[in-house]
């Protein structure tokens, strides 16, 4: 299971200041049934209980930037809580109150300078679908998915990663079988190119 990361710009990304406690991040890290835009060749959506078992199973850090350096809470201490709703991956993280993450983080989301979530994730076993829809697109959705961190982010990163793309590879190539022959057409090509 290979790492990737997917970004959203959501609404709603807010801090409540609370009398006596830490501020309250909150928001959604993963919007639900909506497409990605083309990662390389295909298009991607995250189906309802994609996160469920991560929810119950995974140590997920809320990190700043996906930056270790820059840890905002973690599910295992009780300061970042995760959950999904109709909409898609809820969170709440309780921020650490120090300067570096009050100037860093908190100031400018409150501006509205930073908007935009990111979750790092590996897909599980069984994990995922692909399929193209009725325009030709291929479509993977991602139906199980390990989660690492959630991450307010300054730029977006919404990307293809390597892995995804070989597993888009690897399933066109199950779809259409090898021509006759092309295994030797490969070898005798090899041959050629060693005797020159």
């Amino acid at each position: 299971m290979e790492r990737e990361s997917r970004t959203f710009t959501v609404t709603g990304l807010k801090i409540a200041r609370r009398e006596g406690k830490a501020p309250l991040l909150e928001g959604h890290a993963a919007i639900f049934n909506s497409l990605s835009e083309d990662l390389g060749g295909f298009r991607e959506q995250i189906l309802p209980g994609a996160f469920a078992e991560a929810i119950e199973k995974d140590d997920v850090r809320a990190l700043f930037n996906h930056d270790s350096n820059f840890v905002l809470g973690r599910n295992v201490s009780g300061t970042l809580r995760l959950s999904e709703n109709v909409r898609g991956l809820a969170f709440e993280i309780d921020l650490p109150e120090t300067p570096t993450i009050r100037d860093l983080v908190a100031a400018p989301i409150e501006r509205g300078d930073i908007s935009q979530m990111s979750f790092g994730f590996s897909v599980r076993p069984g994990g995922q679908d692909w399929a193209k829809n009725d325009e030709g697109q291929v479509i993977r959705s991602l139906k199980k998915v390990r989660l690492y961190d959630v991450s307010p982010v300054t730029f977006p990163a919404y990307r293809a990663t390597d892995v995804a793309v070989r597993e888009l590879r690897a399933w066109l190539g199950a779809l259409t079988p090898p021509a006759a022959g092309t295994f030797r057409n490969l070898l005798k090509a090899r041959e050629q190119q060693a005797a020159a």
